[in-house]
């Protein structure tokens, strides 16, 4: 590596990540290094290419991908688009511009019905109950809902086209992720490898161009490319791929959840072929290490928690060194990166999932790490859970108007694991204190510290909405995951935030070792209860994955399974199969929970039998009607 005294170095987000508002890692990062006197800059890559693939130019080019297709590969969204491109393609751009923000006035053409054209995604609009010759989504947003009725529409518009995109111009194109499969616990590098020696596609010539360009815009020595999510895996390597043909002088360095999760134990040569560092954990740390490398102040052995590949083989450089701590890791910044393009999409009607997709939200943190880390399906013994630090009230609303001075915007989304009560508390006095007003929501635990006081404080200080894990919704399961809570006690929490006026979503979970079916029926009943009563107003039913960092892949026998061999795996490693002698059909049972979960959240079918949603035979609940009712009286 070249000595010099000046270190440039540009982070950049991969696609997919969420599109309305930037993913925080480059931020923290980028504000980190120029508290340390670094040339620092940012680029979102995943906004980058959308915006290519949405407009105009773009959706020439994937008609001309779409018009090479024989007559038999081309699927129904592809026809449909091919029918009526002249209408997509008059109406991208002002989509677009009306996602961002910038023409809203557009949204009494888009509601009407008669300016989008209108393929299948949007089908499942006319399943709503309307008035013969009615208006099916007037339940949602009745006669004066205009830009939340467009901006649905123009949700669904998009995704009419990411479906063309995939069937005729990359099979592996997601809206909110890309090639997800290529990553997720791949034992083998080699699809990944076959995937990156390939002709790239014509989404993945727009990210090599957004590679390109912000190398001669930027100049960096080093480029950092934070990897959140398997399906992010696939760009990342491309980007770095495009630098290093670019410029092979310039140092790559791959870093984020993925790697903290699933490449702890990397011994594959070949990601070295793209990347010459791979850090683990926080990156503050690491990254200031190779700055300091790079500048020939460092050796290579005195990395901190950084893979190399020295003489073929891989190498794990660990100093020792403490990581930088949470109070002193600086404010995040968001300079460079557009705020003013980011898309708002609206794809679920429901209050609480929306937040996920819609609105520009500065993300930060309440804390590091989790203050209870004990949950047995958690990665506990990793460093994003296990190293817990709070920050100072007035240190985080110090971060919070520096935030707002910087974007203009005073929406927030603390994305801790589990934000602990007393901070949040603290929080809300200093809010207060200040006078500053700001909307916020973020993820908590349903315990009993959530007293009806507590909320209204919260909700005073700004708090719209809450997620929280109510998991499988059983107390056995719930003790036995050492979750620390009990269903009765989580649903007077979610009573306390909801009679507050703030809204509340459920993170739920089947599957878990020993979960029977008459378990999973019973849950979903509670779940039904919990709709039922106000105490929810959302939910999402996920399948259990046992990952090895995990108490119960660490102690499959404490939890009554065995788990399945792993071949040897020198890239990703993380979920692990398992026998369970429960036996119990969660692949039926997910389509059950699943499908009625959608419609709890619209409204429908609070009054069905839980067993009538499944598919297959299933035992009647023995939940008891009234039993959340008796609970949050209690």
């Amino acid at each position: 590596m070249k000595k010099q005294n000046s270190i440039r170095v540009l982070s950049v987000i991969p696609p997919m990540t969420q599109l309305n508002t930037p993913y925080p890692s480059t931020a923290c990062l980028t504000g980190f290094l120029r508290a340390q006197g670094v040339a620092a800059f940012q680029e979102d890559f995943a906004l980058g290419v959308a915006l290519k693939l949405f407009s105009s130019e773009g959706l020439e080019q994937i008609r001309e991908c779409a018009g090479k297709l024989p007559s038999a590969k081309r699927t129904a969204s592809v026809r449909a688009f091919l029918a009526w491109f002249e209408r997509y393609a008059a109406a991208i751009d002002p989509v677009v511009a009306f996602l961002q923000g910038r023409d809203p006035t557009l949204a009494h053409r888009i509601a009407t019905r008669k300016f989008l054209p209108e393929g299948l995604r949007f089908a499942p609009l006319e399943s709503f109950t309307a008035e013969e010759g009615g208006d099916p989504l007037a339940w949602a947003f009745g006669a004066l809902g205009t830009q939340d009725r467009a901006k649905h529409l123009a949700t669904q518009f998009l995704n009419d086209i990411s479906d063309v995109v995939r069937d005729a111009v990359d099979p592996r194109f997601q809206f909110a992720r890309y090639a997800e499969s290529l990553a997720r616990s791949q034992p083998t590098f080699d699809p990944l490898a076959a995937a990156l020696a390939a002709q790239p596609t014509r989404v993945e010539d727009m990210l090599r161009e957004l590679a390109r360009a912000a190398v001669a815009k930027h100049r960096p020595d080093l480029v950092l490319v934070t990897v959140p999510f398997p399906g992010c895996v696939h760009g990342a390597f491309r980007i770095a791929q495009a630098v290093k043909e670019l410029d092979p002088r310039i140092a790559t360095a791959l870093g984020g959840g993925f790697v903290n999760t699933e490449l702890r134990e990397l011994s594959e040569p070949r990601v070295f072929d793209f990347f010459d560092f791979v850090t683990l954990d926080d990156g503050e740390r690491p990254v200031l290490a190779l700055v300091e490398h790079l500048r020939g102040e460092r050796p290579r052995e005195r990395l901190v928690r950084t893979f190399v590949r020295k003489q073929g083989k891989v190498q794990l450089m660990d100093s020792g060194e403490p990581d930088i701590p949470f109070a002193e890791t600086g404010a995040p910044i968001w300079d460079g990166l557009p705020l003013d393009r980011y898309l708002s999409a609206l794809d679920l009607l429901n209050p609480v999932n929306r937040l996920w997709s819609d609105g520009r939200w500065n993300k930060l943190a309440v804390a590091h790490g989790c203050y209870w880390r004990k949950c047995a399906f958690c990665d506990t013994r990793l460093e994003y859970i296990s190293r817990f630090e709070s920050l100072p009230a007035e240190v985080l609303v110090d971060r919070i108007e520096g935030a707002i001075a910087e974007t203009g915007q005073t929406g927030f989304h603390f994305t801790d694991e589990a934000a602990p009560p007393a901070a949040l508390k603290a929080l809300a006095a200093e809010l207060k204190r200040r006078k500053r007003t700001i909307s916020w929501w973020g993820n908590i635990r349903f315990e009993k510290a959530f007293t009806p006081e507590l909320c209204r404080e919260l909700a005073e200080s700004g708090c719209i909405a809450v997620s929280g894990g109510l998991e499988a919704a059983s107390d056995r399961l719930l003790n036995l995951m050492n979750k620390g809570v009990t269903v009765a006690q989580a649903a007077r929490a979610a009573k306390a935030f909801s009679e507050a006026g703030i809204l509340v979503h459920a993170y739920l979970m089947y599957g878990f070792p020993t979960q029977t079916a008459q378990e999973t029926v019973d849950a979903l009943e509670t779940v039904r209860q919990l709709f039922a009563e106000g105490c929810i107003q959302s939910g999402f039913f996920h399948r259990f994955a046992c990952t090895v960092h995990s108490p119960v892949g660490r102690n499959p026998e404490r939890y009554g399974i065995e788990l399945l061999p792993l071949p040897p795996s020198p890239f990703a490693k993380n979920d692990v199969g398992f026998a369970d002698p429960a036996g119990a059909d969660h692949e039926m049972l997910g389509k059950g929970l699943n499908k009625a979960l959608y419609n709890f959240m619209h409204g429908v079918g609070l009054d069905a039998a839980a067993h009538t949603w499944f598919d297959g035979r299933v035992p009647r609940t023995k939940v008891k009607r009234g039993f959340i009712a008796r609970a949050i009286g209690n």
